[in-house]
């Protein structure tokens, strides 16, 4: 999780999974009652009120987990690239993509398509591709 400070937060929940597990949903939201959280009412009194987060704020804080084939298939491309010689925006032009998008899927930070995997490697490598379904 990005920029949250979970030391003094009752995010922290969500690094313990005993306690993330008592999660319920109530109204699409996910709420914790075993997470002691107080708000201070108008009169002063405090109130114990379950942690809760939406959809939203979960979204914003969570990242896409990286798929170990996306992974392998990066280092690949960037290993074969160098060994070539070619620079990623050689290969870019060769394969018909762009230089961002070679970055990106070297750098693990993008999904590829059959398609243009294939371009890249054919076209783009002069290698030939091949998939095993174990």
């Amino acid at each position: 999780m990005k920029n949250l400070n979970l030391i003094n937060s009752p995010a922290k929940i969500l690094m313990n999974p005993e306690e993330l597990s008592e999660v319920e949903l109530v109204d699409h939201t996910l709420s914790w009652e075993n997470i002691d959280q107080y708000i201070t009412m108008r009169g002063g009194e405090k109130k114990k009120v379950p942690f809760e987060i939406g959809a939203d704020v979960l979204f914003r804080y969570s990242k896409p987990e990286k798929s170990e084939i996306l992974m392998k298939i990066g280092r690949l491309i960037k290993e074969t690239r160098l060994k070539s010689g070619l620079t990623q925006q050689e290969l870019a032009l060769k394969s018909g993509t762009t230089r961002t998008y070679i970055s990106r899927i070297e750098n693990e930070r993008s999904d590829i398509e059959l398609g243009t995997l294939k371009k890249i490697i054919e076209a783009g490598l002069g290698k030939k591709i091949e998939i095993y379904i174990k």
